[in-house]
């Protein structure tokens, strides 16, 4: 059994992303000078001991866990999974399903974290296929998870059923709603709009929100996303993938083109200054690093996947995520609404 200390430890895939391991490594030190929170950094000691020496790690909770075995980001994800058993994804999930670490981290193959989390933590009774959980800023200071976005790119209706139970388990306990807005993605509000899939997995949910606590407030367009009118987006990964990368591209852009125009001159750079302190904010608001990672919704354990071009303070923000996710009991508030639901009645749906 883990002592008190072990288990307020997450594990950090050390080698994942592009900037492993020299910023993952200073994102772990951060989160343990920052936030108080314990790392296992997995990956060569040799690397990560290197790493470590460039910064002041005195009273810092941080221990190495060795292997050589790392997953590039262009493997195939499944077989790179097997054939390097104790590859560093792996091996973090292992100290999660051990009790060693409360979570596990990694801004490696996004393919590879999702088989790592399936293989070694085991879904959760009841959920059909995990999914990516991303969370994107929206108006007035709130946020949306949109799921799935990106591992289940060919959905069935009860899939996404299980998203939206999944997804309100997530705000409710990361985020302290007590009754999150749940939408369905679809090109309009009433509910014929939508393909066949939308069509099915509108009635599915309508039917099972009354018995399973869900606040299915319907269908919901693009635009729902940013608007703060909506706590959970739900749809398929292909579409929740185009979401993900649209509403990266498109921060980027906004930040880029107020930048250009708050210095485009003499006057614009003395107003650029004023306005300083609300550019930081809204900067804050649109960053992907604020937000961290996203979790690996239906599986035994709390699993975080940051983006693979995660520098430090995406990882330190990755880690606090982790924490959070583990210290609200993530995996159990999941595993109870999943249960609710497959002990109602089968809820009618077209075929």
């Amino acid at each position: 059994m883990a002592d008190a200390t072990e288990k307020t430890r997450i594990a950090l895939d050390a080698m994942g992303g592009d900037y492993a391991p020299g910023e993952v490594v200073l994102g772990a030190v951060q989160a343990a000078r920052e936030l108080g929170i314990g790392v296992l950094l997995v990956g060569p000691e040799d690397l990560i001991k290197t790493e470590l020496a460039r910064h002041d790690t005195t009273n810092l909770d941080l221990e190495i866990v060795h292997t050589d075995q790392v997953i590039g980001m262009d493997e195939h994800p499944a077989e790179a999974v097997r054939a390097k058993p104790r590859n560093s994804i792996t091996l973090a999930h292992e100290l999660v399903r051990d009790g060693r670490a409360a979570g596990a981290v990694s801004a490696g193959n996004s393919g590879a974290v999702m088989a790592a989390a399936i293989f070694t933590l085991k879904r959760i009774r009841g959920v059909d296929r995990p999914a990516f959980g991303g969370v994107v800023p929206a108006a007035d200071g709130h946020q949306t998870l949109v799921l799935d976005m990106g591992a289940n790119t060919d959905c069935k209706p009860p899939y996404l059923l299980q998203f939206a139970i999944m997804g309100s388990a997530y705000m409710q306990s990361a985020f302290g709603i007590a009754k999150p807005r749940v939408g369905l993605l679809a090109n309009g509000e009433e509910e014929t709009k939508g393909d066949q899939l939308t069509q099915q997995a509108h009635q599915l949910i309508k039917a099972a929100a009354p018995g399973s606590g869900l606040n299915f407030i319907g269908n919901v367009e693009g635009r729902d996303i940013n608007a703060g009118t909506v706590d959970v987006v739900v749809c398929d990964g292909f579409v929740g993938n185009v979401v993900l990368k649209l509403s990266e591209g498109l921060a980027r852009m906004l930040l880029a083109t107020i930048r250009k125009e708050l210095t485009a001159g003499a006057v614009s750079s003395l107003g650029a200054l004023l306005a300083k302190p609300a550019f930081d904010r809204v900067r804050k608001q649109l960053d992907y690093e604020e937000y961290g990672g996203v979790p690996v919704l239906g599986v035994n354990g709390v699993s975080i996947i940051s983006h693979g071009r995660s520098k430090a303070k995406a990882i330190k923000n990755a880690l606090r995520v982790a924490r959070q996710a583990a210290d609200a009991r993530l995996p159990e508030v999941i595993a109870q609404g999943i249960k609710t639901l497959n002990e109602m009645p089968a809820p009618a749906a077209a075929e």
